[in-house]
């Protein structure tokens, strides 16, 4: 039963889940720097910030997207500061 629990299955490297939570808030408040000085970060940056972990790829987005940022889509695969 204890297979299902997310505190205890690896990720890449053998990270818990909570532990990619914490490398990808890391890495949105990294970005979210670099977004303030230079407008822009793309998605391919990202994915190189997260050490191309898929898992730390997706919630630095996630987290990104919570903090007020428009984190594009397939056609324009960027984060920019958000215009609303």
């Amino acid at each position: 039963m204890d297979a299902c629990d997310t505190r205890t299955r690896a990720y890449k490297n053998g990270k818990t889940f909570d532990q990619c939570k914490e490398i990808a808030q890391s890495v949105s408040s990294q970005l979210a720097k670099k977004i303030e000085q230079t407008g822009v970060v793309s998605w391919t940056e990202i994915l190189e910030t997260s050490d191309h972990d898929e898992l730390v790829y997706k919630l630095t987005l996630k987290y990104l997207r919570q903090d007020g940022y428009n984190i594009g889509d397939w056609k324009t695969p960027q984060v920019t500061k958000s215009t609303a």
